[in-house]
């Protein structure tokens, strides 16, 4: 693990932009994913078949693209999110909500593992002892779209982390990118409030593809 402080030269320039830096960045595996150009997936723990396959389709895609995956590692979207950016040989980065030494949730401290020993990075802002506590969560949030270029969010229910996670993409001027759903299902009740919001409609990975062109 290695740590880098706010006057470090390794420390992004995109999280010095946001609304309350973090002041400390504990790292495990390849700090210098931390400059490199990402889109943040993110979405509902709870997700249907459907937000499954099109968070396969676009980690996958951006990942075979150069772009690096941001996400929480949390069930669901973040953890298929995660994986296939693995399984494409891409890259990706895991912010946590806990410390090192608390891995949150238990079942994915195999995928922490797998994303660090193939070129990924996971990271936290709290001291590798603390606890997965509710209040952390939210929070982190804010370094998921500080780090990306955009945010987009797959699946969300109207209460939601991930539309947090939206809400603080906006306020960063970032992107924000979303998924459209069934109108009779829970799951994109959140999605598409934000597409009549006026988020951009996500119909393709390509949508995306051809933002992050113009970087």
């Amino acid at each position: 693990m290695e740590i880098i402080k706010y006057n470090d030269e390794r420390y992004p320039q995109s999280l010095k932009n946001i609304y309350d830096p973090p002041k400390v960045l504990y790292c495990d595996g390849n700090i210098s994913l931390l400059n490199k150009l990402s889109v943040a997936i993110v979405g509902t723990r709870r997700m249907s078949k459907y937000g499954e396959k099109i968070t396969r389709i676009f980690s996958s895609e951006l990942s075979k693209n150069g772009i690096c995956i941001v996400s929480g590692l949390a069930k669901g979207i973040d953890t298929i999110a995660h994986e296939n950016s693995c399984n494409n040989e891409g890259k990706t980065i895991a912010v946590l909500g806990s410390g090192f030494n608390h891995i949150y949730p238990k079942e994915n401290n195999s995928l922490y593992k797998k994303i660090v020993e193939d070129g990924g990075l996971v990271i936290s802002e709290y001291p590798p002892e603390t606890s997965p506590e509710a209040q952390n969560f939210p929070k982190r949030n804010r370094i998921i779209s500080g780090l990306s270029f955009g945010t987009i969010v797959v699946e969300a229910p109207l209460r939601s982390g991930a539309l947090i996670t939206a809400d603080l993409a906006l306020e960063q001027g970032k992107e924000v990118y979303c998924v459209p759903g069934n109108i009779d299902s829970f799951r994109s009740a959140g999605t598409n409030l934000l597409i009549k919001q006026g988020a951009k409609p996500a119909i393709s990975f390509k949508d995306v593809l051809e933002d992050v062109a113009f970087t």
